[in-house]
């Protein structure tokens, strides 16, 4: 239905197709704000050349009318989709989930839509195929959430031509990468249970070839070796509470064990509740200490000391990275690729048996 005369005049400068319901277009922005289509694609794409003025009024144009730029629109007049592509693996897991959260948050927030996949297996050909995929939808750049070597060397093997940030994966070929400073955390929950006088210090450990758990358990190898402590073999876990449990029944079974570092929360609860059952008290009999600080942390019984991952900077340093790769080396930011750690102590360590004679 077309407007009538009842309908009022149309304002000057607005197309009637407009009040007929049709989506706007740029060029009824262009007629609106009285400039040129060029000057809207050059407000819509943030280029430096436009006035402040231009720029207010134009934006001004794009409320009244309810103008949304297309996708396709902007990435045929900026050359760039603004589509960011994500892979992860082990996604369910704390640290994966929430490094993506961070990374969909702070992409947004820059103008951009993340395309996101989650992979169960790494093989180079898995990782290649989803590489291709994202291409295909046309990603600007993409980030690899890789924490387990043998990702990176699918990454390094599939030889992308896209703009590429690695989370937690040195792929020693000069790929940015983004990571936590796992060494220092490791180090410094095996120094606090030694300083509390124990002994010794067990490690339930996470998976070998996990980058975050072999930097764990070497730091933790090489705090009680400067320390001139016994070093006990080590017991690994899967990251699971369940095997967390599983292996804290064994350690509950030895009366010197009286400290333990788990390498994440998870499985520090699955210890905690095995030494409870075996009527080991915590602190009191045994401490433990967690790793990364998940949100019930401290809401356990006891509430568990743990080292604090700030997952949410991971992302953001890496979305940071990616963008300024995108736009060109020369813009590149000094970005650390190291992100600190923090040891956060609650009531689940206490003094060891040196420290109480």
């Amino acid at each position: 239905m077309t407007p009538s005369a009842a309908d009022g005049p149309v304002p000057k400068g607005r197309s009637r197709r407009n009040f007929a319901g049709a989506r706007p277009v740029m060029d009824d922005v262009a007629r609106l704000a009285g400039v040129s289509k060029q000057t809207v694609s050059r407000v819509l794409n943030d280029h430096p050349a436009v006035r402040a003025e231009t720029r207010e009024v134009v934006r001004t144009a794009m409320r009244t009318l309810g103008y949304r730029p297309s996708r396709s629109a902007r990435s045929l007049a900026s050359g760039r989709t603004r589509m960011l592509g994500a892979i992860s693996f082990d996604a369910a897991r704390y640290g994966p989930a929430s490094t993506l959260t961070a990374i969909n948050t702070a992409a947004q927030e820059a103008g951009y839509l993340v395309s996101a996949i989650a992979l169960d297996t790494a093989d180079r050909d898995t990782v290649v195929r989803a590489v291709d995929r994202l291409s295909a939808e046309g990603a600007d750049g993409v980030l690899a959430i890789a924490p387990q070597t043998w990702v990176g060397r699918a990454l390094a093997e599939a030889h992308l031509d896209t703009p590429l940030v690695v989370l937690e994966n040195d792929l020693g070929d000069g790929t940015p990468l983004v990571t936590s400073d796992s060494e220092t955390g490791a180090r410094t929950a095996t120094e606090h249970l030694l300083r509390l006088g124990h002994r010794t210090v067990q490690h339930v450990a996470g998976p070998a070839g996990w980058t975050s758990a072999d930097r764990r358990l070497a730091s933790w190898r090489e705090a009680l070796h400067a320390a001139g402590a016994s070093v006990p073999e080590p017991l690994v876990g899967d990251w699971s509470a369940d095997s967390g449990y599983e292996l804290g029944r064994r350690l509950a079974e030895r009366p010197d064990a009286t400290a333990v570092f788990a390498s994440n929360d998870q499985m520090a609860l699955g210890v905690l509740r095995a030494f409870h059952e075996a009527g080991r008290r915590v602190p009191d009999d045994v401490s433990v200490v967690g790793y990364d600080d998940i949100p019930e942390a401290a809401h356990l019984l006891p509430p568990l000391t743990t080292v604090r991952t700030d997952f949410a900077e991971i992302g953001t340093r890496s979305l940071r990275l990616l963008l300024a790769r995108i736009d060109g080396p020369a813009d590149e930011p000094r970005v650390d690729p190291v992100v600190p750690v923090e040891l956060v102590v609650r009531r689940s360590t206490g003094p060891g048996p040196a420290a109480r004679g």
